[in-house]
Order: C-alpha cells, then sequence, then structure tokens
C-alpha cells in the first residue's frame, strides 16, 4: 500500500478581535453603607438596625400624620361660621 499523496492547501488565518464590553453599574450611597455594614456586622446586628431605622421611620411618618390631622381640624373648626 502506499501512502496518500500530499495535498498543498493554502489555509488561511482569519483573525476575530473580540471586544469585551464591562456594563459595571455604578452602586448606590445605600447599596455600598449595606455592603459595609455586612462586613463589619454580625447578621443579628444587621438585622437589629435595620428594624431600628424602620422603626424611627415609622415613627416620622406617625408624627406627620397626626401635625397635618390636627391642621385639617384646625381649618375646618375656623372654618365654620
Amino acid at each position: 500500500m502506499q501512502a496518500a499523496p500530499a495535498r498543498a492547501t493554502a489555509v488561511r488565518a482569519t483573525t476575530v478581535r473580540a471586544t469585551t464590553v464591562r456594563a459595571t453599574a455604578i452602586p448606590s450611597f445605600t447599596t455600598a453603607l449595606r455592603a459595609v455594614e455586612s462586613l463589619l456586622m454580625s447578621g443579628g446586628q444587621r438585622t437589629a438596625r435595620r428594624n431600628a431605622w424602620n422603626s424611627v421611620l415609622e415613627d416620622r411618618r406617625r408624627a406627620k400624620d397626626r401635625i397635618e390631622t390636627e391642621r385639617a381640624l384646625r381649618q375646618s373648626v375656623a372654618g365654620r361660621p
């Protein structure tokens, strides 16, 4: 048996450049604070702090509602003949 004759073929090298696109969103200030908080505190402390802050926000909301209600009552009483 004879070996198959060698065939010369032209091979074209095509270079494809892949462009990498990095779309990294800049974290918000709150997200950055939470990330630092998670590194510095254990889970229980983090939950307690979040609960305390939510309580503060709820107290502020109630105080605002109370003030608005008082103003509405004063206006309704003052507006009566």
